[in-house]
Parts: C-alpha cells; sequence; structure tokens
C-alpha cells in the first residue's frame, strides 16, 4: 500500500510530499528546513531513496539539495535546468524505481517554467495521482509570468497543452498533489479546496474547460503583483542553497534595541496586532505571526537589510527564524523577548487606536468620533486586485509593499488605514507612525464595509 504525507507550509501557501511504500520514501518538493521531512521519515520508519524537484522554485529556497545529501537520497530534476551541483537530470517519460510497489513516472509539464516536471506516483495496480508541483492546481494553475513578462503569454499556451496532457494520460481518479495553491503567490487565481482528483479538475479548472486562446486571455488578465523577494530565490535555487542555520540569534539588551532603532532598521514585532496596537517600542514594524509575517517581511524590507525580531518568548523567535530561512532571508542580527516594557522606557512605548468599519463610516458621514483623529485620509493597502474588485470612495491607494518607499504620496491629515481584516493596516500603520504620521488602524474586515454603511465603488 501506498501512502502519501503532506507537509504543509501554510505560512507560505505550499505543501511538500512524502510518498512511501513503508519502507522506502520519496519527497517531493521540499521546503529549506529539511528536519521537518527527516522527522516524518523517522516516525515513518522509512528510507527516503529520491528527493524530487517539480521546478526551480520562485517562491521559496529549496531544501531538495540538503536533504539529498543528509540522506544519500538521488536528487532529481529536469535534465534541462542548468544549476551549479550534481543531481539526477531526467526528462519526460523516465521512471524513477524507488522499489518493486513504487515508482514515479516523469511528465513534462511547461507552463509555470520552461523546464517545468510533474511526477505520476505508480504502485503495482497503476497510478495513484500525480505531483504537480505548479502546473495544475486546485481550480486554478501556476504563474505563467515569473520568469519575465515577455514570456507570460508563451507559458500559458504552454500550460494549456502540459494540463490538457496530463489529464489524457491519468485516470479521471487519480489524486492531484500540488506543492502551490493554499495561499501562494505562484497560483495565476486563487485555489480553492484542499484535495482533488484529475476528474474533478476536468469539471471545475479554467485550463481544463477553456479553449487555448480563452484561457490565455483569462490567465493574464488575473495575474497580479508578486512579493519582492521572488527575485532571489531562483538564483539561490540554481546555484545550490546552504544548509539551513536555525541557531539562536544574538540577544538583544535595551539598549541595541534603541540603536537599530535610531539607525531606521527593521526591528519586527511578532506578537498579534492587537498587542502591538495597545502598546509597542516606537519605530517597530508590526508583523505577528498570526499572519504571513514572512511574506509580507520579504516583500517589503530591502534584500539584505539586518532584520532585529522582537518575541512574547524564545518560541516565537524561533518560529519566525524557521519561517524566515524558507525565503532565503538568513541574517536575523539580533533578537529580544519580553513585554515591551521590559525592552524600552516609558518614553520608548506607545500605542495606536483601532476602529472598526462602522466608526469609519459615522466618520465620512459627518458623525464625529470625539475618542479617535478625525478620518481625513482613507488609505487602503491592499493588492491591485482586491482594489479593483471593490474599494471605498475617495480612498488613497497604496499597496502595502510599496508604502514604506511611498509614504510621501500620502496626503496630509490623519490616516485610517485598512486591509481585508486589519492585518495588513497594523503593518501599514506601523511604518505610518515610524515617519511621525498620526494613524488609525481600521481593525475590521473589508467584506462587512458595505454592510456597515461604508461607501464603495461598483465592483470593476
Amino acid at each position: 500500500m501506498i501512502d502519501v504525507e503532506v507537509i504543509e507550509t501554510s505560512s507560505l501557501g505550499d505543501r511538500s510530499y512524502l510518498a512511501t511504500d513503508g519502507e522506502v520514501a520519496v519527497v517531493v518538493d521540499p521546503q529549506r528546513d529539511v528536519d521537518r521531512v527527516l522527522a516524518l521519515a523517522g516516525r515513518l520508519g522509512v528510507r527516503i531513496s529520491h528527493v524530487v524537484e517539480t521546478h526551480v522554485h520562485n517562491d521559496y529556497v529549496s531544501g531538495g539539495l540538503e536533504l539529498a545529501r543528509l540522506t544519500g537520497a538521488a536528487y532529481v530534476m529536469s535534465a534541462q535546468d542548468d544549476v551549479a551541483f550534481a543531481r539526477t537530470g531526467v526528462v519526460d517519460g523516465d521512471v524513477l524505481e524507488a522499489s518493486p510497489r513504487l515508482r514515479l513516472r516523469v511528465l513534462a509539464t511547461p507552463g509555470h517554467t520552461f523546464h517545468h516536471l510533474s511526477y505520476v506516483l505508480e504502485g503495482a495496480d497503476g497510478p495513484h495521482g500525480v505531483f504537480t508541483g505548479g502546473s495544475l492546481l486546485y481550480g486554478t494553475t501556476g504563474r505563467t509570468d515569473l520568469l519575465g513578462d515577455e514570456h507570460a503569454q508563451t507559458l500559458a499556451r504552454a500550460q494549456h497543452a502540459s494540463a490538457a496532457s496530463m489529464a489524457d494520460a491519468l485516470p479521471d481518479g487519480a489524486q492531484v498533489w500540488p506543492t502551490h495553491g493554499f495561499g501562494s503567490f505562484c497560483t495565476a487565481s486563487p485555489a480553492s479546496g484542499n484535495e482533488s482528483t484529475v476528474g474533478n479538475e476536468k469539471e471545475v479548472n479554467p485550463v481544463l474547460r477553456l479553449a487555448r486562446d480563452e484561457f490565455v486571455r483569462h490567465t493574464l488578465a488575473g495575474l497580479g503583483a508578486y512579493p519582492a523577494y521572488y527575485a532571489h530565490m531562483g538564483a539561490l535555487n540554481t546555484a545550490g542553497p546552504a544548509p539551513v542555520d536555525l541557531r539562536p540569534p544574538t540577544t538583544a539588551d535595551p539598549a541595541e534595541l534603541a540603536r537599530r532603532l535610531a539607525a531606521g532598521e527593521w526591528v519586527v514585532d511578532l506578537r498579534h496586532r492587537k498587542a502591538y496596537l495597545d502598546s509597542h517600542l516606537t519605530g517597530t514594524v508590526s508583523l505577528g505571526l498570526d499572519g504571513p509575517m514572512a511574506t509580507w517581511l520579504g516583500w517589503m524590507a530591502p534584500h539584505g537589510a539586518p532584520i532585529t525580531l522582537l518575541g512574547e518568548d524564545r518560541a516565537q523567535v524561533a518560529q519566525a527564524q524557521r519561517e524566515l530561512v524558507r525565503i532565503g532571508v538568513d541574517h536575523v542580527v539580533a533578537a529580544a523577548t519580553g513585554e515591551p516594557g521590559d525592552l524600552a522606557d516609558a518614553a520608548q512605548l506607545a500605542g495606536l487606536p483601532s476602529a472598526s468599519f462602522a466608526d469609519l463610516a459615522a466618520e465620512l458621514s459627518g458623525r464625529r468620533l470625539a475618542d479617535l483623529p478625525p478620518a481625513q485620509v482613507v488609505l487602503d493597502v491592499r493588492l491591485g486586485t482586491e482594489w479593483n474588485a471593490s474599494h471605498i470612495r475617495g480612498a488613497v491607494h497604496i499597496p502595502l509593499p510599496e508604502l514604506d518607499a511611498r509614504l510621501a504620496e500620502v496626503p496630509d491629515g490623519a490616516v485610517w488605514v485598512h486591509c481585508g481584516s486589519g492585518y495588513r493596516a497594523t503593518a501599514a500603520a506601523s511604518l505610518l507612525a515610524r515617519a511621525g504620521r498620526t494613524v488609525v488602524v481600521v481593525d475590521d474586515m473589508f467584506d462587512d464595509a458595505a454592510d456597515a454603511g461604508v461607501p464603495l465603488t461598483p465592483t470593476s
């Protein structure tokens, strides 16, 4: 019997997989922190024979090379990928024999990248499913513009052909196991669901329902922004990532924290945003571990910038460090733990006011709230696709990843800042407050804004 274990990395919207016959295992698209994979293999009592990559990843640093080195497994990827290390190169039609009961059949599925591969998991009774990487996802496909806008249309055409070929080659009952599609920015459009089959995708997935040219138009029209750190992932993965280092960072005392904040460095508060709003060190940036901290920090902070982490305890710092090394942020220069009052004197502490969309509706209708600064500027920090779907009339739009560089574009006056849920709004407010602006965080769900009486534009 073949079992497939899912290794979830929800903070990045990705999955890795371990497939086993009970004795031997193959691992697909492992993240950089391979101790999770080794621990799983140990619990199952299996030997890893192959580590396979569907593509050179653009959204995270791969752990494949290190996992293969530690286990003695064959490291498998496309023979067409130009990499700086030894690996087992495969092409369409190759078969990887892990055991008499478990093998992988290679399918060339260009689209997400030029040399993208999928792997059909086969047992003695035939195919069980297919590891699709960034090709066929749940209700969508991988985006086609990560190698440059000039290649997006060509790759979208290839993506359509790859999906059709895959669907024709497999039975409807075959499971689909994608790497992307659980919140990842690698998807062409939002994915849905936690499991699927080839037959189900034939019913719901645009790539299998639309004609090629219609699919290409549909795909290219839906592509939005993606994190800036993606630009560095491919280069790291083709060069061969260094082994991960999860040793605790140097502990920063209050004096060092004050120096780093005075120098304008990125000092990141990992606590929940409500704790941050209540009290925080002046100049820190709020990116709580209850949201996709690594994605937003990797998108906003300059590549290679020194990062200092502030957590309630060592566990929070360790979790943040693990998430950051997955995207190549190895330069956590210092960390501190405890309550803000333990890390600074009273003169260095601040809080931020929060409000609901009902409060904002009252402000916009002229009913002043005496306990809050006036809503002289409404700032929307959601991404462009969200703004285009619907936004508040008269609001200023600056996506969160661009805000630090565009602070001068925020009009004068007290700023009420919102996003889709409050997480990004708090991050944005911390940047605005760091720049000396008066700010109110709308800590509320945008989906409830219309019912609260906030005037919205119609859907475009």
